[in-house]
């Protein structure tokens, strides 16, 4: 019995040992990985995706101005705006973008549905007008698009960047919707004050065309368009080995294709060079591109575009949806530096590109009639030939263009504040006149102007003054303890120009009038400073 209880108690206190070593363990590396817990909540990177950056300040009024001044020019060209989602079915997207799709981003599935984040905002618009079975629509879209592009933040090259389109869908006579969306690049960019920039044009039909003369087959065509395409980065040289080594054409074929591709100059100059071609005019579809071209170039003059045009044969946009005019704008700021190649040698891959590459278009656009077809066949809806001509605004690049203007950007302020409310007294029985600023500050407000006050009841003078400062306000209204009590207000220019100036006292029920009438007398020549950036004044 005794060494049954001896056993007994042996075995409990083994058992009670091991117990207590695992719940030691267990306290141990419950206290470990608490801790791990709270280091990785610490671990945590606070930056941007790459590619991506945030907007604050006067950057966010820049870009607020450059996105009117567009959506302005759209409106006045008769556009209805839409809005479509930030993602799309994965299927919309697939083929639409040549080389170009391996840069769309795809997302995870989420519930059956395989998705993938826009491209651009023309496929989304040719999918939303098959959808609706529309027939005609000139529509604006202001939006973000994400590409999965090497990065040049410096020069505008994001992966999450914002698109302005004006598009024109439905059957109109040759080449007046074309004509006019080149009207409103040209509109939009001289409207920003760029007015240093090129539009290079040429015509998917006439490059087809080349392409069949020099004996590319239909199904190297969109591939060979990619090579040409790189022709505003790379010399001929290097293109003409991706289009002989890489692209398995021959040599006499490529030097075909390099006869023509070189040539550039005025629409006129260029359309006279390719009409007198006997090889160009023999084809087919290089005729029916010069038909157009020679339709656009009246068009072009009665718009007053034409001196902003160069025909570009080495112009190929390699998305595979477009049909006829294609176009894009460079300035140049445009073009890679000439030791392009030794700077990225020096970079590391993953860095921002900005050292080695240039802003590249600011503006591109063009043709596509089977896009909206495409959509309806597929779907299994009837077939219908809507054809769509649009212009796309690249609004960072256009931005990092602006923001070059250092000395007028450096004038402009984040806030919109025109008017800063403020009281002064003394005295036991000085209340500070909050209220009272309040209701002078929402009489400013119903008359639509942007005022501010300071949330204090006694805000001493320097902090007031100090915080109008900030907000780079040129007004302030000033309630004195005893002129405001008789019906009276002091309006003061502000900034270090107007210290000595005590201002003007006015009638309190004149308020409106007189600061609207003191504002107009503000900017030079009635412009503000975010006006005068952007139209490069």
């Amino acid at each position: 019995m005794l060494n049954r209880l001896t056993r007994t108690a042996s075995i409990f206190k083994r058992f009670s040992s091991n117990m207590s070593e695992q719940a030691a363990a267990a306290t141990a590396a419950g206290a470990s990985a608490k801790n791990a817990s709270k280091k990785s909540k610490l671990q945590v990177s606070l930056k941007t995706p790459k590619g991506t950056k945030d907007w604050a300040d006067t950057d966010m009024v820049i870009r607020e101005a450059i996105f009117n001044t567009l959506s302005n020019i759209f409106k006045r060209h008769g556009g209805v705006t839409i809005d479509t989602p930030v993602f799309e079915l994965r299927e919309i997207l697939a083929g639409k973008y040549g080389e170009d799709s391996k840069l769309i981003y795809d997302l995870k599935d989420q519930g059956g549905e395989l998705c993938s984040l826009r491209y651009d905002l023309t496929v989304p618009f040719a999918r939303y007008v098959a959808m609706n079975n529309i027939q005609n629509i000139k529509r604006y879209h202001i939006a973000k698009v994400y590409r999965r592009d090497q990065p040049a933040m410096t020069k505008g090259r994001m992966r999450e960047f914002y698109q302005c389109d004006f598009d024109i869908a439905g059957a109109y006579e040759s080449m007046v919707p074309d004509a006019e969306c080149l009207s409103i690049l040209v509109e939009g960019l001289t409207g920003l004050g760029i007015n240093d920039f090129k539009i290079k044009l040429n015509h998917r039909k006439i490059l087809d065309g080349i392409f069949q003369i020099a004996g590319v087959s239909d199904e190297d065509v969109r591939k060979i368009s990619s090579a040409v395409d790189k022709l505003d980065k790379s010399p001929w040289d290097v293109v003409k080995k991706e289009i002989t080594e890489e692209k398995g054409q021959s040599e006499e074929t490529a030097n075909k294709i390099g006869e023509y591709v070189k040539l550039n100059g005025s629409l006129q100059e260029v359309y006279d060079k390719l009409n007198s071609d006997p090889e160009i005019v023999a084809n087919e579809k290089a005729t029916q591109g010069l038909a157009d071209i020679a339709t656009l170039i009246k068009y072009a003059d009665a718009f007053g575009i034409d001196k902003f045009i160069s025909f570009d044969l080495s112009l190929a946009r390699g998305l595979d949806y477009y049909t006829g005019l294609i176009y894009e704008a460079v300035t140049s700021a445009s073009a890679p530096p000439k030791n392009a190649t030794e700077l990225k040698k020096k970079s590391k891959e993953d860095e921002d590109a900005s050292a080695y590459v240039g802003v590249g278009s600011i503006a591109a656009g063009g043709r596509y009639d089977n896009l909206v077809n495409m959509f309806a066949e597929a779907s299994g809806k009837k077939s219908v030939q809507i054809p769509c001509v649009g212009i796309s605004f690249g609004v960072e690049r256009i931005f990092s263009l602006v923001k070059q203007r250092a000395a007028a950007a450096a004038a402009i302020k984040p806030t919109a504040t025109q008017v800063f409310v403020m009281a002064f007294g003394g005295g036991k029985d000085w209340t500070g006149y909050l209220p009272e600023r309040m209701k002078v500050t929402k009489q400013l407000w119903n008359a639509g102007i942007e005022a501010e006050y300071v949330y204090k009841a006694k805000a001493n003078p320097r902090k007031q003054f100090d915080a109008a400062d900030k907000s780079g306000c040129p007004l302030a209204v000033i309630l004195g303890k005893e002129e405001y009590l008789e019906n009276k207000l002091r309006v003061k220019r502000l900034g270090p120009e107007f210290a000595d100036d005590d201002g003007e006292l006015i009638d309190a029920n004149e308020l409106i009038p007189i600061i609207k009438e003191k504002l107009s007398q503000v900017h030079q020549d009635g412009v503000n400073e975010v006006t005068r950036l952007i139209r490069g004044l």
